[in-house]
């Protein structure tokens, strides 16, 4: 009976490990206005945006989104193409409160939510994450064209 018990413990495991995967991309241990200054650096250089995804390890929807621009090219193209990502976790070991109450405390959206710097690091827009949901998971679509419409091209004006 016990080593019945065992079986399915390991099996269960094994099973939530395989689900969950070992992508764990929010690091409560960083230090966000670090994290962030860096981002801001490396997008200047290379005339990108930051996009600023809060939430944590904790959140099913913040590691939908993350897995979303891994396993879909055409995302995350538009993502590594025009922005530099940034975790900024939000859990109980490090909420970053003082850094979310400096963006407009964007966590009064859920989680994940999204804040875009421009490569000087000022915010240009916050995003509630629920207008790209569809089902249970993100829309690719509607991600990848709240990616375009706020990239660093699309907020060039026009010429004349």
């Amino acid at each position: 009976m016990i080593k019945n018990q065992f079986l399915w413990m390991g099996l269960f495991l094994l099973c939530g490990t395989a689900i969950a995967g070992d992508d764990k991309p929010y690091d409560p241990t960083v230090n966000g206005r670090e994290q962030i200054k860096a981002a801001v650096a490396k997008a200047k250089k290379e005339n990108k945006h930051v996009l600023l995804q809060i939430g944590g390890n904790w959140c099913s929807w913040c590691l939908k989104l993350n897995k979303l621009y891994n396993s879909d090219s055409a995302v995350g193209s538009a993502l590594n193409d025009n922005y530099v990502l940034v975790h900024l976790n939000h859990s109980p070991e490090n909420e970053n409160l003082d850094i979310l109450a400096d963006l407009g405390n964007p966590q009064r959206f859920g989680f994940p939510v999204l804040v875009m710097l421009d490569g000087t690091g000022n915010r240009i827009h916050t995003q509630n994450s629920a207008y790209l949901d569809a089902g249970k998971g993100h829309d690719p679509k509607k991600v990848i064209g709240f990616l375009k419409d706020w990239s660093p091209e699309a907020l060039k004006p026009p010429k004349s």
